[in-house]
C-alpha cells in the first residue's frame, strides 16, 4: 500500500535491529478470527503475552500479563497497573480507571458498564501489530510501557482508488451440560446426614432446606430443563468495508464497520459500531499535516447472575429458596426483567492531528493526541426481583486522556562505516477519570422508575424527591486526575552495518509521585551484532543470524493519586450492611482512611531493572526461523500495605520496598516443510513464553506478610517464593474415629482451638506443635501458567487452505471453589449474605464429586474450606482453538474484474475442543485471582463463513 504522505513515527531504523522478531504478528491471519477484543487476538498468538479471559461473555474485562505478572494480583487496583500500554496509530489508549471500587461494598464487576475498551479494536483494517518487550523498544513510552507496549497501525491511505470488503457471519453454540433437580441434590446430601446425624435420621437443629424436603413438589423434583431457556446458540457476524484514495497531495481512508458477538448462555451480547476518518495532506514539500478520528459505539447485554445483580443493589433478599429447575419457573424469572431494564452503551472516541516538518535528514513531528471513553448504565429491577422493593440506579462516567507530544530526529552518516540517528522530544500527558452514580430503592410502583421531581413546579419544595425519599436516594461523584510531564533523548549508531547501538535518556515527572519525589531518571542501552555478516557471509545456508541485547532501568507509572499527598481523610465512614455511606446523621463526615492503610510522607517512585539477550536466525533458504530471547525482569521499591500498630486505628502502612523478579524466555520457531510453490504445501510455527517470578523484598526488611485479595481470600506473600501461589492447607485424608486424631501431652490435636473429631480433614501439622493454624500453610501452586504459547500449522493444496490453531497453558493450578461451594452447602445454607445465592446453574452437575471425603458438613473447622490442597487442580491445557478451510478466489474472479487483488472464502470452527486434566467447566475461566467461582460463561464454539475482498 503506498501511504507515503501520512504522517508516521521515526523508522528508527537501527533501533529497529534490536528487536526479537517473536514481536511481529499477521493481522490478515488473525481478522478471520470472530474475537470482540484485542486479548482474543493476541491470546496464543504472541510470544510472551498471558491473556486471562474468565468469561465467555462477549465484553467483559480480559487482562494480559507480558513477562509474568510486576505486582502480587490483589485486586482490580494491582491488575490495572500490570497492563501493558496499548498504543493505536500513536495514540495511548486510557483504560477504565478502577478507583470507582472504593465505593463498591462487593468486588465483583466495577459499577458501570464494567465493558472491555479494548474492544474497539477492528482487526480487519489493521495493517500491523507489534509487541514490544525489551526494554530498547519500551523506553521510548516511558514509565507507562514499563509493562510492555502493544503497538497496533491502522491501514493507511492510497495514492489509488482501493476498496476492501471483509465479513463473516457464524453462530455460536453451546457446550453440553448435565443438568440435575432436587432428587439428585437431596441423594447428594443425605449422604452426610446419614453418615453423621444421630442414628441416621436428622436432629431437630439441623436446617434442612425446604425446597428439599417434599419430594412431591414437581418444582424441585421434576424435569430439569431450565437449561434450554439458559443456553443458546445465537447468530454472530461482522461487516467491515474501506475505502481509500487520493494523490501525492491529498489522500483519504475511510472504514465503517459493525459487529455483533453472541454468548451461548443467558442471551448475553455486545454489538460494536466504528467508524474511521483518515486524512493526510501535503501543502508544501517540507510539511505536511495528518489527522484521525476513530469512533466506537457499543451496545452490551449482560448476564442476569443473581449475585451480580446483588452485588450492584447492595440488597440482599431472603435467599432460602432458589430458582427451580424447571422451565416454566425460570421462565417466570426471566419474564420478571421484562418490567425493568439494564441499558449499557460505552462510546469511544480517539485520534490525532499530526504536523510534520521533513527537511530530508532533519525531521520533526509534532502530534496532538486524544482517547475518550465513556460509559452509561441505567438500571430498574422490579419489586418482583428484591421481594417487593424495586430497585433503580444510574452511571455516568468517562475517561480521558490527552497527549501532546513533539519528536525531532536528525540522521547523520560520516562515511558508510558509521551512521547516526538522534533523537529527541518531549511529551506532555492529562488523564482525568470521572463518574457519577446515584441508587434508589422502593418506589411508589413498578412503572415510574426513578423521577425526583415534584409534580407540582409551583411549590417551593419541588425539587425535594417524593418518589424515593431522600433517606433511601444515594448519590456518589468522583474524579481522579493525573499529569506526566517527560523529556528524553536517544541516540542509534550502526557501525559497519554489522554492530548496533543506543542509548536512551529519559526524565519523567509525574502529578501521583509526592513533592518531593516529581522525577524520574531513566537510562536504557541496547547493542546488536550481525552474525550473519560478521561470519557466515558465504554461509547460503544462513540467511539470517543476529543477536540483540539490551538493559536498563525505567521509573514505574503510579496510576492512583492517593498516595501523593501524605496523610490525608476519607468520606466514607460506613456501617455494617452498608460501607459507603458518607455521612452521618445527614451531616457530611471526614475520617482517616483507617481501612485502606496510613500513607505517610517520602514516598518515592518504583522503578523496573530490565535486562534481555536475543537471537534471531533463518536457515535453510528462509525455510526454518528461530527466535529465542531471554529476559530479566526485576521490578522494585513498590508500594504495598504492610501491618501497622493497632493503637493507630490503621490496619496498615503504605511503604516503599517490595520487589518482584521475572525470569525466562520467549521462543518462536517456523518451519517451512513443504514450500508454497508446491502443490501441496505446509508451514507450522510453534511460540512459548517460560515465566518464572519469585518475590525478592518487601517493605521493612520483613519476610513475610499475611494479605487478603478484594474477595477475602487470605494470601501470603513470602520473600523467596511466587507471588501467585496460594496459601493452603495440607489434606491428608479423613479422621475416621476420634481415636485417630493424634493427641500430644494429652491433649487432642485442635484447629485455631476447635478439637478435631470423627469427620475433621487430616490436615498435616506442618510445624508439629499438634495445632493447626496458619502457620501450617504452605505456599502451593501457581496461578500464573509457568510455560504457555501457541502452535499453528497451515496447509495448502492448489488453491485450498486449511490451517489449526492450537492455544496451551501449562504448570498452572486452580482452586476449584465451584465444587469446595458445592461440598460446604451445611454452612452456607440459610444464609442471607452474598456467599448463599444459588444462581440457576446450581442445577447443573460439574465436577467430579468422587475425589472428595465425606467429611461432617457441620463441623466447626469448615472442613470443605476452598484453601487447602484438596481443591487445587492441574489446570494445565491445549485447546484447538481455530480450525479454518478456505479457497483462493482471485484467479477466477480476475477474469470477470481486473481491478480484484484479492478474493478469499472460507469456513471455520473455532474452540473446537480442550485436553486437560481440570475437572472444573473450563481451565481459563478463572480470574486473576486463579479461584474457580464458576461464574465464567463458557466461551461457546462457533461456527463462520467469511469473505475477504481487495479491489
Amino acid at each position: 500500500m503506498d501511504s507515503n504522505v501520512a504522517i508516521k513515527p521515526p523508522k528508527n531504523a537501527i533501533g529497529r535491529r534490536l528487536e526479537s522478531k517473536t514481536n511481529e504478528l499477521d493481522p490478515v491471519s488473525l481478522s478471520t478470527f470472530p474475537a470482540i477484543s484485542l486479548q482474543q487476538y493476541l491470546k496464543g498468538n504472541a510470544a510472551g503475552v498471558y491473556v486471562n479471559e474468565p468469561s465467555g461473555e462477549p465484553g467483559t474485562i480480559q487482562n494480559m500479563f507480558i513477562h509474568g505478572t510486576s505486582q502480587p494480583l490483589l485486586s482490580a487496583r494491582e491488575t490495572y497497573q500490570t497492563q501493558p500500554l496499548v498504543v493505536l496509530d500513536g495514540v495511548q489508549l486510557v483504560g477504565d480507571h478502577p478507583y470507582a471500587f472504593d465505593i463498591q461494598q462487593y468486588k465483583y464487576d466495577r459499577i458501570g458498564p464494567a465493558t472491555n475498551l479494548l474492544s474497539i479494536i477492528n482487526m480487519p483494517n489493521i495493517e500491523s501489530i507489534r509487541v514490544l518487550k525489551g526494554i530498547d523498544a519500551t523506553a521510548i513510552y516511558g514509565p507507562k510501557g514499563a509493562n510492555g507496549v502493544i503497538l497496533i497501525t491502522s491501514k493507511g491511505a492510497s495514492l489509488k482508488r482501493r476498496i476492501t470488503f471483509d465479513s463473516y457471519a457464524g453462530v455460536a453454540t453451546p457446550h453440553a451440560v448435565t443438568t440435575v433437580n432436587g432428587a439428585f441434590e437431596n441423594a447428594f446430601r443425605q449422604q452426610f446426614y446419614k453418615k453423621y446425624a444421630a442414628n441416621g435420621a436428622f436432629s431437630p437443629d439441623d436446617s434442612y432446606p425446604l425446597f428439599l424436603s417434599d419430594s412431591l413438589n414437581n418444582a424441585f423434583y421434576g424435569p430439569s430443563n431450565w437449561n434450554d431457556l439458559y443456553y443458546k446458540s445465537t447468530g454472530i457476524y461482522s461487516v467491515n468495508a474501506s475505502i481509500s484514495g487520493g494523490d501525492e497531495r491529498a489522500n483519504f481512508n475511510f472504514q465503517l464497520g459493525d459487529t455483533k458477538s453472541g454468548g451461548a448462555a443467558d442471551n448475553t451480547s455486545l454489538d460494536r459500531y466504528n467508524a474511521r476518518f483518515l486524512l493526510n495532506m501535503k501543502p508544501l514539500d517540507w510539511f505536511t499535516f495528518s489527522s484521525v478520528v476513530n469512533a466506537n459505539h457499543i451496545l452490551r447485554s449482560r448476564n442476569k447472575n443473581i449475585r451480580d445483580r446483588l452485588a450492584q443493589v447492595n440488597y440482599i433478599p431472603d435467599l432460602s429458596t432458589p430458582i427451580a429447575p424447571n422451565k416454566a419457573n425460570y421462565a417466570n424469572y426471566l419474564a420478571q426483567f421484562d418490567d425493568g431494564f439494564d441499558n449499557n452503551t460505552t462510546n469511544v472516541v480517539n485520534g490525532y492531528a499530526k504536523f510534520a516538518i521533513d527537511l530530508g535528514k532533519f525531521k520533526f513531528v509534532t502530534t496532538y493526541n486524544i482517547d475518550y471513553n465513556e460509559g452509561y448504565r441505567d438500571i430498574f429491577y422490579p419489586r418482583t426481583l428484591l421481594q417487593t422493593t424495586n430497585y433503580a440506579s444510574n452511571y455516568f462516567g468517562y475517561n480521558d486522556r490527552t497527549t501532546i507530544d513533539n519528536v525531532a530526529t536528525y540522521e547523520y552518516a560520516p562515511n558508510d562505516d558509521n551512521k547516526f540517528e538522534f533523537t529527541a522530544g518531549n511529551m506532555f500527558q492529562y488523564d482525568f477519570s470521572r463518574y457519577t452514580y446515584a441508587y434508589a430503592y422502593k418506589g411508589s410502583n413498578d412503572f415510574i422508575k426513578l423521577n425526583l421531581l415534584n409534580s407540582d413546579p409551583n411549590r417551593d419544595d419541588y425539587l425535594t424527591p417524593t418518589v424515593f425519599q431522600s433517606q433511601l436516594v444515594y448519590k456518589f461523584l468522583d474524579h481522579t486526575r493525573n499529569n506526566q510531564l517527560a523529556f528524553y533523548g536517544k541516540v542509534d549508531y550502526l557501525l559497519k552495518n554489522k554492530y548496533t547501538f543506543s542509548v536512551t535518556l529519559r526524565a519523567d515527572g509525574a502529578s501521583t509521585q509526592q513533592p518531593t519525589n516529581r522525577w524520574y531518571y531513566s537510562p536504557v542501552i541496547g547493542a546488536g551484532w550481525d552474525l550473519k555478516k560478521e561470519l557466515f557471509e558465504d554461509q547460503s545456508s544462513i540467511s539470517e543470524f543476529r543477536l540483540h541485547a539490551s538493559a536498563g532501568r525505567m521509573g514505574k507509572y503510579e496510576y492512583f493519586d492517593n498516595y501523593s499527598q501524605g496523610p490525608q481523610y476519607t468520606a466514607f465512614i460506613g456501617f455494617a450492611g452498608n460501607l459507603i455511606t458518607p455521612g452521618y446523621d445527614g451531616l457530611g463526615t471526614l475520617t482517616r482512611p483507617y481501612s485502606s492503610g496510613y500513607v505517610p510522607y517520602n514516598l518515592k517512585w518504583a522503578y523496573t531493572d530490565q535486562a534481555n539477550l536475543g537471537l534471531d536466525a533463518t536457515f535453510l533458504n528462509k525455510r526454518l526461523s528461530v527466535s529465542v530471547e531471554a529476559y530479566y525482569k526485576h521490578d522494585k521499591n513498590m508500594l504495598l500495605g504492610v501491618p501497622s500498630a493497632a493503637e493507630y486505628g490503621y490496619t496498615s502502612i503504605i511503604q516503599n520496598g517490595m520487589a518482584i523478579r521475572n525470569t525466562g524466555f520467549d521462543a518462536s520457531i517456523t518451519g517451512v516443510i513443504f514450500p508454497a510453490e508446491n502443490k501441496f504445501s505446509w508451514t507450522t510455527s510453534i511460540n512459548m513464553n517460560f515465566n518464572h517470578n519469585a518475590l525478592t523484598a518487601l517493605p521493612g526488611g520483613l519476610n513475610q506478610v499475611a494479605i487478603s485479595d478484594a474477595y477475602g481470600n487470605d494470601r501470603l506473600l513470602q520473600v523467596g517464593k511466587s507471588v501467585d501461589s496460594y496459601w493452603l492447607l495440607t489434606n491428608r485424608g479423613i479422621y475416621n474415629t476420634d481415636a485417630e486424631v493424634p493427641v500430644a501431652s494429652g491433649k487432642a490435636m485442635t484447629y485455631n482451638g476447635i478439637v478435631m473429631r470423627t469427620g475433621d480433614p487430616r490436615w498435616a501439622d506442618i510445624n508439629g506443635d499438634n495445632e493447626i493454624t496458619n502457620a501450617d500453610r504452605t505456599l502451593k501452586g501457581h496461578a500464573l501458567p509457568t510455560v504457555a504459547g501457541g502452535w499453528s500449522n497451515t496447509f495448502g493444496y492448489k488453491k485450498w487452505s486449511l490451517s489449526l490453531d492450537f492455544y496451551y497453558n501449562l504448570g498452572r493450578q486452580l482452586l476449584n471453589q465451584d465444587m469446595a461451594n458445592r461440598f460446604d452447602f451445611y454452612n452456607r445454607e440459610g444464609l442471607n449474605n452474598i456467599n448463599s445465592v444459588k444462581e440457576i446453574t446450581f442445577w447443573e452437575k460439574r465436577g467430579d464429586y468422587s475425589k472428595y471425603p465425606i467429611y461432617n458438613p457441620a463441623s466447626a473447622v469448615a472442613p470443605y474450606q476452598v484453601n487447602q490442597d484438596l481443591f487445587l487442580e492441574n489446570a494445565s491445557f491445549i485447546k484447538l482453538r481455530t480450525l479454518q478451510l478456505g479457497y483462493d478466489l482471485t484467479s477466477v474472479m480476475k477474469k470477470k474484474s481486473p481491478n480484484v487483488n484479492r478474493f478469499y472464502v472460507y469456513g471455520s470452527v473455532n474452540n473446537v475442543f480442550t485436553l486437560t486434566n481440570y475437572t472444573g467447566q473450563d481451565p481459563e475461566l478463572v480470574d486473576y485471582t486463579g479461584y474457580d467461582t464458576g461464574y465464567g460463561i463458557r466461551i461457546p464454539r462457533i461456527y463462520t463463513l467469511g469473505v475477504k475482498v481487495d479491489f
